[in-house]
């Protein structure tokens, strides 16, 4: 079986960042642009802030097969099916 790396540490040959930069970007760009004010909660806003576009992509991607979405998330359907109603995608 081949080993696969880890989605943080993929970057393409044509040498795009690996997604971990790109989060990393993004949340030091709203961290400076919170100019000093405190913030709360901020784990759960980049959860929500990404998690639902995930859910869109990978679905699409499977053809809205939701057995083959779950199996690229690596999520149970079931699991799939509460965060699909969740984010009301339904």
């Amino acid at each position: 079986m081949e080993e696969r790396q880890p989605l943080a540490e993929l970057s393409g040959a044509d040498g795009k960042q690996p997604l971990c930069t790109h989060v990393k970007q993004a949340v030091e760009a709203y961290l400076a642009d919170m100019n000093g004010h405190d913030t709360a909660d901020l784990y759960d806003l980049v959860i929500r802030e990404v998690e639902k576009p995930l859910l869109q992509t990978v679905l699409s991607h499977a053809g809205h097969n939701q057995t083959k979405a779950a199996k690229v998330l690596g999520l149970s359907r079931s699991t799939l099916r509460k965060k699909m109603e969740h984010y009301h995608l339904v």
